[in-house]
């Protein structure tokens, strides 16, 4: 690791953020690095169980960008990136919005893709699910006690999951699509991080305050999705819908407001009310 406290070169580009989420912003550094630059509170192991994992699922082929360093900044531990050209499938999908049946069958074969990779090293899914059920501060005793009898009961698996897989972690390019954010990445079943997905793109767009007519596109979108998702399942015993209200359960520890109830109330029906 190299700390960069103190050197103008890299801090003093540390100044507007070209893109920023809950745990990480992320900043241009020159023509060919970013530096995602994690928040205070996040620990270092994160940034290093980031970098490792991206550095691994390289070499196995999957596009994505390269890790060049961990660095310091001030209080603060970082990643510099490879530099990507392009948009996230996001934003390609609001501008061109004629590109939704091409870029949902996309997602599918690039998730399709990377579930058929076991990787060593990577935590469990499904540890990291009854980490968050057990934290979820919304859940009832009962509901959380019955929400992990669930989990506990559906089949692990060693996939590679990318535990936060939707439109905003693609980058268009010229090259084609290039996967980013693997800090969430996990061993487990396949099925389990296509359930993510499918809740991110349902539950998420949702409730979300946006036009009817971006809803009916993200509907189209998940729908075409999971068609072809299906179609290449390296695991073709469906259980997204087994997998969802776990995966509704776990989400509650984000709290995410607007998401809330909705995700409560797939958890209730599941588990028979609590």
């Amino acid at each position: 690791m190299r700390a960069v406290t103190g050197e103008p070169t890299v801090e003093s580009r540390v100044t507007t953020p070209i893109a920023q989420g809950r745990t990480a912003e992320v900043y241009s550094l020159d023509a060919q690095h970013v530096l995602k630059l994690y928040r205070e509170w996040c620990p270092p192991e994160w940034v290093a169980y980031e970098a490792e994992t991206a550095k691994t699922i390289a070499a196995a082929g999957i596009p994505t960008p390269a890790v060049a360093d961990i660095v310091d900044v001030g209080n603060r531990r970082g990643i510099i990136y490879e530099r990507v050209t392009g948009i996230s499938m996001l934003v390609d999908l609001k501008t061109r919005p004629w590109t939704i049946l091409h870029h949902a069958r996309e997602l599918a074969e690039l998730q399709s893709r990377f579930h058929r990779l076991s990787i060593a090293g990577l935590g469990s899914y499904s540890r990291s699910l009854a980490h968050a059920i057990e934290g979820a501060p919304h859940l009832s005793e009962a509901l959380r006690a019955r929400s992990l009898e669930l989990l506990a009961a559906l089949p692990d698996g060693k996939a590679l999951c990318h535990g936060d897989f939707h439109p905003d972690n693609i980058i268009v390019t010229a090259n084609g699509p290039v996967v980013i954010d693997w800090m969430t990445a996990k061993a487990g079943n396949p099925w389990a991080d296509v359930a993510r997905t499918s809740m991110i793109l349902t539950i998420g767009i949702a409730a979300a305050p946006i036009g009817l007519l971006l809803r009916t596109f993200s509907r189209l979108f998940h729908s075409a999705y999971l068609r072809r998702y299906r179609a290449l399942a390296p695991e073709p015993d469906d259980q997204r819908e087994r997998w969802t209200p776990i995966i509704a359960a776990a989400r509650l520890a984000e709290t995410i407001a607007h998401e809330r109830e909705a995700l409560l109330h797939i958890v209730e029906e599941a588990v028979g009310g609590g």
